[in-house]
């Protein structure tokens, strides 16, 4: 992410009110889903308040305020900072790929090979209605009416839902398998 991207976000997390500490309400509703052992990438993890819950489950998850956090309550978590909009992924696999409210298109090309077999895609993504009720993100952060199932791809979709969530956003949902032969 670019410097002053970086700067905004680095300020908005160390703001102890706006740095939330429980994890998304969605994705506590996802966790049938989820795998809770093996290796996993919380994309655009901010103060890793998803990371942290995940390390809990038993998964290994790979930023500074996200490292302390983990560190105070005994868990491990390894983060790296890299810039997604002007690299790849980094290097898996998986056995599962979490983003939640981080919206860059061109990533969903590298889902599936940065997934072991079996390993899961777990997206939580506000939609254009979302703008009925909330005013932020701007549309050009949300997703059209549909637009996550196709995004999909090869991916077996094990559950998908378009609604209004938990945390008062309306969510595309989805949880998405790699196949096994592959």
């Amino acid at each position: 992410m670019p410097a002053a991207d970086r700067q905004k976000w680095d300020a908005k997390y160390a703001a102890e009110e706006s740095a939330w500490r429980e994890p998304s309400a969605v994705l506590l509703s996802l966790a049938k889903f989820l795998p809770s052992r093996g290796r996993a990438l919380d994309v655009a993890g901010g103060a890793g308040r998803n990371a942290l819950w995940l390390a809990q489950r038993g998964l290994n998850v790979g930023l500074d305020l996200a490292r302390q956090r983990a560190t105070a309550v005994g868990q491990t978590i390894e983060t790296i900072e890299i810039d997604l909009e002007q690299s790849t992924l980094p290097r898996g696999p998986f056995d599962l790929i979490l983003s939640i409210c981080y919206l860059w298109r061109t990533l969903f090309k590298q889902f599936p090979d940065s997934l072991t077999p079996g390993g899961v895609l777990a997206i939580i993504q506000p939609t254009l209605k979302n703008l009925e009720r909330n005013e932020k993100p701007p549309a050009a952060f949300l997703l059209q009416p549909g637009e996550l199932r196709e995004l999909a791809g090869s991916l077996e979709i094990v559950h998908y839902s378009e609604d209004w969530s938990a945390d008062d956003r309306h969510d595309a949902v989805l949880i998405a398998r790699k196949s096994m032969s592959n």
